[in-house]
């Protein structure tokens, strides 16, 4: 029986090469991105929950969560400016995601079934961001929390969860980030050289989602280039 993967973000980047990462001999994967709905509107992701469950027939074994948004938000904007920018974050980087792993999890708890969920998240969890970046920090620390909270909650029931922690990665979103606050400086804060590539998490999430033992859930998985080490 094939695995169901639902992935989110997948047009490009770190999502397109996780998606691409599956064997479609033995794996089923409804790959979304921004064309098939806005996560900064609340009811979208239910909206994608249903026509993922539908296309793939009835049936959800994995759930990737990857869609995200990393915009600037200087504190010396205007107020209602900067809120709105914190708000549209979190409401794509965590609350969708927070949304759609209450789903996946009902989803299994209902059917019996046992599940797994890999969330992306960042290095910016755990070592911050830019002054610029507080809402991107903040929404994937919390992505790491509720991560760890749904291990600890549904392990018992042979739901799975895991979080993966990037550092640069080399994505058109990334390179704009180095040409901006220069890629030299940057680098050179990566004891390794080099930021990763997208098929090097795409390794990761892919062996999260299929391979991982039982017993690992609740792991967060960092791949920066020793750059953060915990």
């Amino acid at each position: 029986m094939k695995t169901h993967i639902l992935i989110t973000g997948a047009a490009r980047g770190i999502g397109a090469a996780i998606a691409g990462s599956f064997d479609p001999a033995k794996t089923t994967v409804v790959a979304i991105s921004s064309k098939d709905g806005d996560l900064n509107d609340p009811k979208v992701p239910a909206q994608l929950w249903d026509d993922a469950l539908a296309a793939l027939d009835g049936r959800i074994d994995v759930l990737i969560n990857n869609a995200g948004v990393f915009e600037e938000n200087p504190i010396t904007r205007a107020d209602a400016e900067w809120l709105a920018s914190w708000d549209r974050t979190m409401q794509i980087n965590l609350t969708a995601s927070a949304d759609l792993c209450r789903r996946a999890v009902l989803h299994w708890q209902t059917s019996g079934a046992s599940g797994r969920i890999v969330n992306i998240a960042s290095r910016a969890a755990y070592r911050g961001d830019s002054p610029a970046h507080w809402h991107y920090a903040a929404s994937k620390a919390g992505m790491v929390a509720m991560t760890k909270t749904i291990a600890r909650a549904y392990a018992k029931d042979g739901i799975y969860a895991f979080a993966i922690c990037p550092g640069f990665t080399m994505t058109g979103m990334a390179e704009d980030y180095l040409a901006s606050r220069g890629g030299e400086k940057l680098l050179a804060d990566i004891p390794l050289g080099k930021v990763a590539d997208p098929e090097e998490v795409a390794a990761i999430a892919k062996f999260c989602a299929l391979d991982a033992p039982p017993s690992m859930t609740g792991a967060v998985l960092d791949v920066n280039g020793a750059s953060y080490v915990r």
